[in-house]
C-alpha cells in the first residue's frame, strides 16, 4: 500500500501559476501510474491528468491541456502537477492518486487527504 502527501495548494489570480506536488511512500512508487484527480464545491471529482510508471505515458482532461503538466521522479517518490494559465473554474481540491492496475477512474485506489487550489478572477 502507498500513502500520499500533497502539498503546493493556495489562492492565485487567474492567469497565475502554482506546482503541487505529491509525495509517495510506504510501496515501490515506480510500480504505479499517478494521477491527479479534482473536486469542486457541489461537483462530482474529476480526473485531471495521469502518468504512467515509466513516465513515458502521459494522460490529460480536455479542460488542461496545454496549461497543466504532470510529471514524477521515481528517484525521490513524489509526483508534480504544474498548472499554468489558471481560470476561477479551476478552483477545486485537488487529490493525487495511484493505480496499480491501470489508467481508468476506478483503478485510482489510493489517495491523498487533498490540497486547496482557488483561482481568483
Amino acid at each position: 500500500q502507498v500513502q500520499l502527501v500533497e502539498s503546493g495548494g493556495g489562492l492565485v489570480q487567474a492567469g497565475g501559476s502554482l506546482r503541487l506536488s505529491c509525495a509517495a511512500s510506504g510501496a515501490t512508487f515506480r510500480s504505479y501510474t499517478m494521477g491527479w484527480f479534482r473536486q469542486a464545491p457541489g461537483k462530482e471529482r474529476e480526473f485531471v491528468l495521469a502518468i504512467s510508471s515509466s513516465g513515458v505515458l502521459r494522460r490529460y482532461a480536455d479542460s488542461v491541456a496545454g496549461r497543466f503538466t504532470i510529471s514524477r521522479d521515481n528517484a525521490k517518490n513524489t509526483v508534480s502537477l504544474q498548472m499554468n494559465s489558471l481560470k476561477p473554474e479551476d478552483t477545486a481540491v485537488y487529490y493525487c492518486s495511484a493505480s496499480t492496475t491501470g489508467w481508468g477512474i476506478s483503478d485510482f485506489r489510493y489517495w491523498g487527504q487533498g490540497t486547496q487550489v482557488t483561482v481568483s478572477s
